[in-house]
């Protein structure tokens, strides 16, 4: 019983939820352990953004939902305090990315859609369209292949109706 009661207590004090206002406005609600944010809160901040998800380490991580004071908002995946994972960017233009991030950019498979019929779907690396992929323009027309750091490559370029209009080689149009 003795035994029982030493590790309840040292977990009631290594891990607690408190809330904490800082001079600057910041704000806190969540679980601490060892002084440091950790596990599930939500962190508030003056200009208008907001946290409320996982911690570790005084860092996001886990799942959570980061509202930007802006108006941009991300639900996804966080690891030592960058996106990572899958997750989904919303801007205030409408304009959404939905997929892999590593290190807070773009990695991996994702989609990027805009209100004006703009789209891509394919790979990205660093932030940037890169490997293959799909971009579909507003009148149909798209490009289809290989992209580097964000440009097209080597693929083709299609008009609305699938026809073959020009080709890419070492990203000069042929």
């Amino acid at each position: 019983m003795r035994h029982s009661f030493i590790i309840l207590s040292f977990l009631l004090l290594s891990s607690f939820l408190t809330s904490c206002t800082q001079p600057n406005g910041t704000k806190y609600v969540g679980e601490y352990k060892d002084g440091k944010r950790h596990g599930q809160g939500t962190f508030t901040h003056p200009d208008g953004g907001k946290y409320v998800g996982g911690w570790k380490d005084d860092k996001f991580h886990g799942q959570g939902t980061y509202t930007l004071p802006n108006g941009e908002k991300y639900v996804g995946g966080f690891k030592d305090g960058k996106r990572n994972g899958l997750g989904v960017l919303i801007f205030t233009n409408g304009r959404k990315y939905v997929g892999g991030w590593k290190n807070g950019g773009y990695d991996g498979q994702g989609t990027i859609t805009s209100p004006d019929g703009n789209k891509y779907v394919g790979e990205y690396k660093d932030g940037k369209q890169h490997g293959q992929g799909t971009h579909t323009y507003p009148d149909g027309s798209s490009d289809v292949g290989e992209w580097r750091e964000g440009l097209f490559f080597k693929g083709t370029h299609y008009d609305k109706d699938g026809n073959i209009i020009g080709k890419y080689v070492n990203g000069v149009e042929q």
